[in-house]
């Protein structure tokens, strides 16, 4: 993987510290949208189909119905030693509309010449500014559903009085699964990565329970909660449980997670911006110590769309 330093495309990172676990380079960019800032066509959204972080930011868009007022421009899903490269010319990629950038890579030393870490995407653009206002998933989320209430069609993914157990949910499905599933993958040591995969399946076991009696993760609601599990969950089976070597069970194999997660891929944002073929070239293809002969696999192909019957649960999806 490779970074910057000091603004110059030269090192390649080690993700792993001295005990072989895998370490997540914390984003720089922080910033907030000011609500009087808002305005259709200023924020722009560069993301990759295949990145389940980003993914959390295309979801929160389509659900919020900002489609007109944020744009939108989508990576190739293979990063080779450049990076994130636009291609327009690949099927679900596009060019940079924005800036006109080749390579993602661009719009970071745009925002910062002396830039030093790693090129990830979501980024929030400011194309007033001309700058990045925010490269952090659970912010750009959270930025898009509390900044933009003047333009939204009116759904709240994060209510006030729900938001500190939103945010708790968030905090305690981050480090076990979200980023857990990449703990487990790229764990240099056997210690490493059997304390990461048992504590993945001992969070799975969780919420699976907790989903028996519950419609969502936070009670009756759908809320960003929701969003950040579904893009781990719907890469699990076709890429984390065989490539991440995440193979202690499919989550086609829980009760309740499985229909969660059915229910949600039919709930309109979410089935319609899961690319499951960018997000399984992505993985298979970029990852050469992980998969060296970079074979994309047919299968398994889960039923995404079958009959889930989590409506006899309290709570229902947002009215669009």
């Amino acid at each position: 993987m490779h970074q910057f330093i000091d603004g110059e495309w030269l090192s390649k990172y080690e993700a792993t510290d001295e005990d072989g676990s895998f370490q997540r380079q914390p984003t720089s960019f922080r910033d907030r949208v000011a609500p009087d800032d808002v305005e259709t066509g200023r924020y722009h959204l560069y993301v990759s189909y295949a990145c389940p972080w980003a993914h959390r930011t295309l979801i929160t868009r389509k659900l919020l119905g900002l489609e007109d007022v944020i744009s939108v421009d989508v990576v190739d899903p293979f990063r080779a030693e450049g990076g994130w490269q636009f291609t327009p010319g690949k099927d679900g990629c596009t060019a940079d509309s924005i800036n006109g950038f080749a390579y993602l890579r661009e719009a970071y030393v745009e925002a910062d010449p002396n830039y030093t870490g790693r090129v990830t995407v979501p980024v929030l653009w400011d194309t007033a500014e001309g700058t990045i206002v925010n490269n952090e998933s659970r912010e750009v989320m959270r930025n898009l559903t509390t900044a933009f209430t003047e333009m939204d069609n009116g759904i709240d993914l994060a209510p006030e009085e729900l938001r500190d157990e939103i945010d708790e949910t968030l905090d305690r499905i981050y480090e076990p699964i979200n980023n857990g599933v990449y703990r487990t993958g790229f764990a240099d040591t056997q210690d490493a990565y059997d304390d990461a995969v048992a504590e993945l399946f001992d969070a799975l076991d969780h919420w699976d329970s907790v989903l028996e009696t519950q419609r969502y993760l936070v009670g009756d609601r759908l809320t960003e909660a929701d969003v950040a599990m579904y893009t781990t969950l719907v890469r699990f089976d076709e890429v984390y449980h065989t490539h991440f070597m995440c193979n202690h069970s499919l989550i086609r194999e829980y009760d309740h997670l499985w229909p969660y997660l059915r229910d949600l891929y039919t709930t309109p944002g979410f089935g319609e911006t899961t690319k499951m073929d960018h997000i399984k070239q992505h993985y298979y293809m970029t990852h050469p110590d992980v998969s060296p002969k970079r074979i994309v696999p047919m299968g398994p192909d889960p039923a995404f769309g079958a009959p889930h019957d989590r409506d006899e649960l309290p709570g229902q999806p947002p009215a669009r």
